[in-house]
């Protein structure tokens, strides 16, 4: 057989190689909407494209109908991946991976510059920061699924970073495995009905006013939330669970103030609450009410610059410490009973001889051992053990020994308050804890019920 009937032979196989190699390569995502009109959709069909793209003008791009997750931008492993310029761009139904690695550039999946940008239903992988809006008031981040990079926690980013972008919007995320949710700098943003978790914190807010955090789910970070310098935050209706890191708080306050803390669920964290010279402002009150604490090591751990604080109607349920003061001492000018209705101990040993649901006797945090593991910090060792339990004993057998209470509850409550329903959080898996101590509250409440009963 000569060369010359050989080659056709030789040839075809490569030309269908070379169509199937041509096939396969992705479409440029930036060629695309660089021919995109200003204003226009571009929906995209399922398939890979190659990133990076800056979009700038006014864009929308989306999946085809029917298609969300199947349409893969895909960076090139160098800075960002897709970078928004312009105003009023969406991007839905996308998933963008593969951004660059540095820290100091802060390369994203996605990263803001410009107003009103509304990026929904996206999946987010693989990719240094997750969402970053940087200058982008107005935006909104909704339905998104963020997931960090397989790194260590020293070289993570960030899942999701709002800077200087007021009047945002963050709801119906799962961020999770990433360094942190950040928001600062950043007035006016609402938080709501995201789960953040496995996080280092599940969101940390710096400098930033005027927040609504409501219906959140905050489970198995280092920090659940933390809010440092700022004023007027509404908290109400949040899970805080699990939170057991290094710092282990389900919610630090630190020097923010006008804070309204309402029907939050605070369970199985390390310490519940952690407040530092919050509020700020004696004019602005930090107010906690009908909040659940439940078997936290610490339920609320103050430092004892803590005041002009409000607590009423709150549930202290099985935490190993209710109440700590940091470094000592006691916490003054703090309102624990507001119209004569104070919080509910799980430990109070006071009566109610007229069964008006409010103890005849204060509520009074005391412990010797408490009191000597703020001179003696390696007493830790011993918490929770019955060493501790002799140590309290012994002090309440000679009162010469007692110590000052850490603070007092003039009217506690004798039955567990009603907890608000929260209608956003069922819908998030939970641990059993969260079950577990609404089950007790709900045994509590009925024995309660049958000694008074009996009591009349």
């Amino acid at each position: 057989m000569t060369i010359r009937l050989l080659l056709p032979l030789l040839i075809v196989p490569l030309l269908l190689y070379t169509a199937a190699a041509a096939q396969e390569q992705p479409a440029d995502l930036a060629a695309l909407v660089a021919a995109a009109e200003p204003g226009s959709t571009l929906t995209l069909a399922p398939g890979r494209y190659a990133g990076p793209a800056v979009i700038d003008k006014a864009l929308t791009v989306k999946a085809a109908e029917g298609v969300p997750g199947e349409i893969i931008i895909q960076g090139n492993g160098s800075g960002d991946v897709i970078r928004i310029t312009a105003p009023d761009v969406t991007l839905s139904g996308l998933t963008v991976e593969g951004s660059g690695l540095s820290l100091d550039d802060e390369d994203s999946a996605i990263h803001v510059m410009a107003p009103r940008a509304t990026l929904t239903n996206n999946l987010i992988r693989d990719a240094l920061f997750g969402i970053y809006l940087a200058n982008a008031p107005d935006s909104v981040v909704r339905g998104n699924v963020i997931i960090g990079k397989d790194l260590p926690i020293s070289r993570k980013g960030d899942g999701l970073k709002i800077w200087y972008s007021a009047n945002s919007l963050v709801e119906d995320n799962h961020i999770h495995n990433v360094r942190d949710v950040v928001i600062w700098f950043s007035p006016g943003t609402a938080v709501r009905n995201n789960l953040m978790e496995n996080n280092r914190y599940g969101i940390h807010y710096m400098s930033t006013d005027d927040q609504i955090i409501e219906d959140n789910v905050l489970r198995g970070n280092s920090v659940g939330l933390y809010l440092m310098y700022g004023t007027r935050y509404i908290l109400r209706h949040n899970l805080l669970i699990d939170n057991r890191g290094p710092s282990g708080y389900g919610l630090g306050l630190k020097e923010v103030s006008d804070v309204v803390l309402e029907d939050n669920r605070i369970i199985n964290n390390r310490v519940g609450v952690y407040a530092d010279n919050a509020p700020l402002r004696p004019d602005m009150p930090v107010i906690y009410r009908g909040n659940l604490f439940a078997f936290n090591e610490i339920g609320l751990a103050l430092l004892p610059n803590v005041r002009h604080s409000q607590f009423t109607g709150n549930l202290f349920l099985d935490n190993g410490v209710q109440v700590e003061v940091e470094g000592g001492g006691q916490v003054m000018e703090n309102e624990w009973a507001v119209a004569g209705r104070g919080n509910y101990w799980s430990d109070y040993t006071g009566y109610d001889a007229d069964g008006d649901q409010i103890g005849d006797l204060p509520y009074e945090s005391v412990s010797l051992y408490e009191d000597l593991l703020a001179t003696y910090p390696e007493l830790r060792l011993f918490r929770l053990s019955p060493a501790t339990d002799a140590l309290d004993l012994a002090a309440e057998a000679f009162p010469l020994f007692q110590p000052q209470p850490r603070m007092a509850d003039p009217h506690p409550l004798t039955a567990p308050p009603a907890l608000a329903p929260m209608d956003a959080i069922p819908q998030q898996p939970v641990t059993a804890a969260l079950w577990t101590g609404l089950a007790l509250i709900a045994v509590a409440a009925a024995i309660l019920a049958t000694g008074r009963l009996a009591f009349r």
